[in-house]
């Protein structure tokens, strides 16, 4: 039973790893922010989880399986948060193309505070 914890836990952890990679590479050659931002934050993030799986079901201890939760739990609350900002940065520097938007709260809530948009790069 143990070898087979093992071997779950070893491939949720090349799983995790590869998603992680993939999140990598897609940084590099994404072409603009906000597809770069969904390439960092998604597969990240359930790369995250996957390698924390996997370290849990491995060393199969309190302290490790307690420890990978409250990882998982940081991650979950942050990533979004963060992601969330960087597109409201990345809106506010003209760095963002709207024009395919159907709906643009962030506009029109922008627009009652008196802030107007440079123009795209």
């Amino acid at each position: 039973m143990d070898a087979t914890f093992d071997l779950i836990g070893a491939l949720l952890m090349l799983v995790g790893a590869g998603l992680c990679f993939a999140a990598a590479v897609a940084l590099v050659r994404f072409p603009d922010v906000m597809s770069k931002m969904h390439a960092v934050t998604k597969p990240q993030v359930l790369g995250l989880i996957a390698i924390s799986l996997g370290i849990g079901l491995s060393l199969r201890t309190w302290w490790a399986s307690g420890l990978c939760i409250l990882i998982v739990v940081v991650q979950l609350l942050t990533a979004p948060v963060s992601a969330n900002l960087v597109a409201r940065g990345a809106y506010r520097a003209g760095l963002a193309n709207d024009s395919k938007l159907k709906y643009n709260h962030l506009a029109e809530d922008l627009k009652e505070a008196g802030y107007t948009r440079p123009e795209q790069l």
